[in-house]
């Protein structure tokens, strides 16, 4: 999670299509510019065999208003390598 959440800052679009599953990925993705992230805070993960969960909000500034991302996310481990499967936002 913590380096997805680094490649969104630092707008690496090859790394966080290689780590999403082939089944939810999509064809590309778009950063909005302007964003300042401002932070990560994981607030729960669960490993349970080859499927995990993680709690996180991250933190942002966009056009001078604060914003949070709180999402549970779902991975998938396949031949050894963890993949984001997809996940749901939380108020």
């Amino acid at each position: 999670m913590r380096s997805r959440y680094s490649a969104f800052v630092l707008g690496r679009a090859d790394y966080l299509l290689s780590t999403w599953h082939p089944d939810t990925r999509p064809a590309e993705l778009q950063f909005d510019t302007g964003v300042r992230w401002l932070g990560l805070e994981v607030r729960a993960a669960r490993e349970e065999g080859d499927h995990a969960t993680v709690e996180f909000v991250a933190r942002s500034k966009w056009g001078g208003r604060a914003t949070r991302l709180h999402e549970v996310s779902r991975f998938v481990r396949l031949a050894g390598r963890w993949f984001y499967l997809d996940g749901k936002f939380r108020t």
